[in-house]
């Protein structure tokens, strides 16, 4: 099993764990480096696979208590409406605006290209309400570490 592997829920209404590294901590921010793999990530013949592969993601984790050192391994763990909740801010509301506006440009008749790029470009307002509400975001989707033996 690969080291970052390890992704468990513990109980569908509570919480999502994986384990990950600490890479670095600034002030009282550790920064764990987790690795996604992709589903396919344990099957034999995934070397000769394009779909197969992995990413490496920087969670930011508010902690006070400095107990965490650079390198340890740790289980950072999040509630699965935090996942929910990221699903539908990144995929499902940005759904719904793209078919708002190409439904709306057919409506007006406005072709089905025009309709298109106008329901694309309807992302760019909504993906700039997001980065500008960032520091709020951070405050709802938080995640604690646990220490591993």
């Amino acid at each position: 099993m690969p080291l970052f592997c390890n992704v468990e829920i513990t109980n569908m209404s509570e919480s999502i764990s994986h384990t990950g590294v600490v890479e670095r901590i600034e002030g009282d921010t550790v920064f764990v480096r987790i690795t996604q793999y992709s589903a396919c990530s344990g099957c034999h013949a995934r070397s000769m696979c394009s779909a197969s592969e992995q990413k490496d993601k920087i969670i930011e984790v508010p902690d006070r208590s400095g107990a965490y050192r650079v390198d340890e391994r740790v289980l950072i763990c999040g509630q699965t409406s935090m996942g929910l909740r990221a699903v539908f801010l990144a995929f499902v509301v940005p759904l719904c605006i793209v078919l708002c506006g190409v439904v709306i440009g057919v409506h007006l008749r406005w072709g089905e290209t025009l309709s298109g790029v106008v329901g694309l470009s309807l992302l760019l307002p909504y993906y700039y309400l997001l980065y500008l509400s960032r520091d709020k975001l951070k405050k709802r989707f938080v995640f604690t570490l646990k220490k591993l033996n």
